[in-house]
């Protein structure tokens, strides 16, 4: 229990600091000053620009603010949407079995043979000049629930053999109350875990493919700010304070959902636990 709540205490207090400065700096700074043209070009970090400027103009500050709290929207909207598909196809198919089981297995064998970053890209790259934050976070979602489906599906087997749910399905409850009454209340702490690792993993993919270039150019989110950080040259013009910024808050928050990740799923497996 010791290591778990370190764990958990750690990604907490992380992701903690990372709401505080995002959530925060959108009261003490002017979002406005995120986009092009509202600041000096290139300035160092300064009194007047704590995070320094970039080459469109930009105050970084603002930028990584909004950038944050875009990309943390990207990742609640895509592992949200792909968990919540995902564990319905995993019960439906886990508790009911047979045909539907097997149909099922079949469509998510064969989707996650599919390249996802690949797929990705080409679904976004469906939206030329039409790239929002919000769309972005839905063509994520279009293959988020792969892996839940999956790993969902086996928690699922081996909740279905435990004693009460036999007993209620004795005592004449139906496939959906056993469900919702029994079933989910006990994988709750691993569906928490599965969620957060899917919003991570949204977060992931939205990052790699804004800095191809294939995200919402219109708005600062991190991923697009790590593609002009690249596409202008910030390392060969020595501007390290442009490099720093986003590349430390894709640091904490990943760093921070992984150990969240890592202390719901102990919580969840007690045989983790006692190894740990």
């Amino acid at each position: 229990m010791r290591q778990l709540n370190t764990r958990l205490t750690l990604g907490l207090v992380l992701l903690a600091l990372l709401a505080a400065f995002a959530i925060g700096g959108s009261f003490v700074t002017d979002l406005e000053n995120a986009y092009p043209l509202s600041a000096p070009i290139a300035k160092a970090p300064s009194h007047a620009f704590p995070f320094g400027t970039d080459t469109k103009g930009r105050d970084l500050l603002p930028v990584l603010v909004l950038g944050t709290l875009l990309t943390v929207k990207i990742g609640l909207l895509a592992g949200t949407i792909g968990i919540l598909i995902g564990t319905t196809l995993a019960f439906l198919a886990g508790h009911y079995g047979g045909w539907i089981d097997a149909a099922i297995r079949f469509v998510v064998d064969v989707l996650l043979t599919v390249p996802g970053l690949l797929a990705l890209v080409v679904l976004a790259s469906s939206f030329p000049g039409a790239m929002t934050s919000t769309t972005m976070g839905l063509v994520i979602a279009c293959l988020a629930w792969r892996e839940p489906a999956r790993s969902i599906r086996a928690q699922v087997l081996v909740v279905r053999q435990a004693g009460y749910v036999q007993m209620a399905r004795l005592s004449g409850l139906g496939g959906l109350s056993i469900i919702v009454r029994e079933m989910v209340p006990n994988l709750l702490p691993y569906l928490g875990a599965a969620l957060v690792a899917a919003i991570s993993a949204g977060i992931l993919a939205s990052v790699g493919i804004e800095a191809l270039g294939l995200g919402a150019r219109d708005e600062p989110t991190l991923g697009m700010t790590v593609y002009w950080m690249m596409s202008e040259g910030a390392f060969i013009r020595g501007m390290w304070w442009w490099i720093m910024g986003p590349v430390v808050i894709l640091i904490v928050l990943f760093v921070g959902l992984y150990l969240l990740v890592i202390g719901l799923d102990e919580f969840a497996n007690p045989r983790l636990r006692r190894l740990g």
